[in-house]
């Protein structure tokens, strides 16, 4: 049993917090996705909201940029009708030379009840939780180049509307796997969730050494990486973490790697083109694809919200509830 297992859930196995798809079990990421399908038609109501963590304080705690991570962890925050508390990291004491745990225990003296933390050094949120008293549920927002799981769960439910059994899927995975937080936690769920194939199409410098290991394929030609598949995830070059010269140039990488229609022809005439964003239009994707009937990006960022509803409240304890609360 991996120590995110043992962190991660109660001894009645219901999640506490949620760091990693690793070490979870299908029932558990089975669950996550069954209790974001009741929470799916929340959004389309004239009120937009349900009181599930009436009267729970949700820190969100971004020590790296966001946009639509912290966005859509705010509005399902305000959807389940907690409180929420965005810490500019920035301004706040931490900045001044405040310890973060420190900054912790200050925030749990104002009686929070879970921190959402994104973070550039892997296994902060993993330090969050170990640090934390045991009435605060900590998700990973993503941290560093291990983990983003809230990304990977609001694929998978993508996915599954689109698809309904994960059992037949063939998936490949495009660009950066080497500094992908996004593609480690989408190989985790998507072999846990017994997809029949995962691929990981990039130039070697961009795989990592061990990759093999999580039970994907590795392919260097799109040609041969996209034939027969039915999901295309296209993900972002880290530029912000290379530190050294991963690739000739932005040019020859579009021109090899960027998901192209011509290039989407080789994939199965029903798959599905995914991108966890932001989009580098014209480095990973052409924009008549990222647009096109076969994109699902801008669903990816609405099921965005039913999944973290649903994950908070599998966390504090509530997910029984359901939307009719």
């Amino acid at each position: 049993m991996s120590y995110r297992q043992n962190i991660q859930l109660t001894p009645e196995k219901n999640l506490k917090h949620f760091l990693a798809i690793e070490g979870l079990p299908r029932a558990v990421l089975m669950k996550i996705l069954d209790t974001a399908e009741s929470f799916s038609s929340v959004g389309e109501r004239a009120v937009k909201k349900v009181p599930i963590l009436r009267g729970k304080t949700i820190v969100n705690l971004f020590f790296e940029n966001s946009t639509r991570t912290r966005t859509t962890f705010e509005l399902a925050a305000k959807r389940l009708s907690a409180d929420v508390l965005n810490l500019n990291i920035a301004v706040s004491a931490t900045s001044k030379g405040e310890s973060l745990l420190d900054t912790l225990s200050n925030l749990e003296a104002m009686q929070s009840d879970m921190f959402v933390v994104r973070h550039a050094q892997s296994g902060a949120a993993h330090f969050i939780a170990q640090n934390s008293p045991d009435h605060i549920s900590v998700i990973n927002a993503g941290d560093g180049c291990h983990a983003h799981p809230t990304q990977a769960m609001l694929d998978m439910f993508t996915i599954r509307r689109h698809f309904d059994d994960f059992y037949p899927l063939k998936v490949a995975i495009v660009g950066d796997i080497l500094h992908s937080r996004v593609a480690r936690s989408q190989i985790h769920a998507l072999t846990t969730l017994g997809a029949n194939e995962v691929r990981v199409i990039a130039p070697k410098t961009l795989i990592p050494v061990d990759i093999t290991s999580m039970g994907v394929h590795v392919y260097h030609d799109m040609q041969q990486g996209l034939k027969d598949v039915d999901v295309v995830i296209i993900l972002r070059l880290q530029k912000e973490r290379m530190g050294g010269a991963f690739l000739p140039s932005m040019q020859e990488y579009y021109q090899t790697y960027g998901l192209t229609e011509e290039k989407l022809g080789y994939a199965k005439d029903s798959a599905i083109v995914m991108h966890p964003g932001p989009i580098n239009r014209g480095v990973e994707i052409a924009s008549s694809v990222a647009d096109g009937p076969r994109s699902v990006i801008l669903k990816q960022v609405t099921n965005g919200i039913a999944v973290r509803m649903a994950i908070m409240s599998m966390t504090m304890g509530t997910a029984g509830q359901g939307a009719s609360a």
